[in-house]
């Protein structure tokens, strides 16, 4: 694939950080099955830039809220 560009998948510890959350918050957002885009290879959850973008832009992300 000379030439093009891959975007690399990134973990849970980053997802965190680039959303502001907490780990624990990533993970409990894949255990709800909110649509969360993610891709489990072998025991690790793995994530892409872009992917994580649209759904947050698509106003699925804003569909967790958390009620005491």
């Amino acid at each position: 694939m000379k030439g093009s560009t891959q975007e690399r998948w990134i973990n849970v510890d980053e997802v965190a950080d680039y959303f502001g959350v907490k780990p624990a918050t990533i993970r409990d957002w894949i255990k709800k099955k909110n649509g969360i885009p993610a891709v489990k290879i072998g025991r690790s959850w793995k994530f892409k830039y872009s992917e994580l973008d649209n759904w947050a832009k698509s106003g699925a992300a804003a569909e967790e809220t958390v009620t005491d």
